[in-house]
């Protein structure tokens, strides 16, 4: 059962990854959505969008370590899956937000 599981996360983080990377979805992007009219007019949505599906590929490939810890039944496999998965969104929110990487180049 708790493969299944395992297996739908990184099923919606796949979906996600490909809604991102047709360019779509910025409504789903917190500090984006939040943003002023001003704000978004000086962010490249195709550069933040690009950079939010290759996250949500990565954020799936860290939950499938964890869900292979349901088919070799060992319990590590769970939390280095879930140990990668926490580097990966913390490092990818902190990465998108310095830098200024994803304003318009004017």
């Amino acid at each position: 059962m708790a493969l299944w599981v395992h297996l739908a996360v990184s099923l919606l983080f796949v979906l996600l990854g490909i809604v991102f990377l047709r360019g779509k979805g910025t409504a789903l992007i917190a500090d984006y959505n939040t943003a002023s009219e001003e704000e978004k007019m000086a962010i490249d949505e195709k550069k933040l969008c690009r950079f939010m599906g290759k996250l949500m590929f990565v954020l799936a490939a860290c939950w499938l370590v964890a869900a292979s810890s349901e088919v070799f039944h060992l319990k590590a496999l769970l939390w280095v899956g879930i140990a990668l998965f926490l580097v990966a969104a913390f490092g990818g929110v902190i990465y998108a937000n310095t830098g200024h990487r994803f304003e318009k180049e004017w």
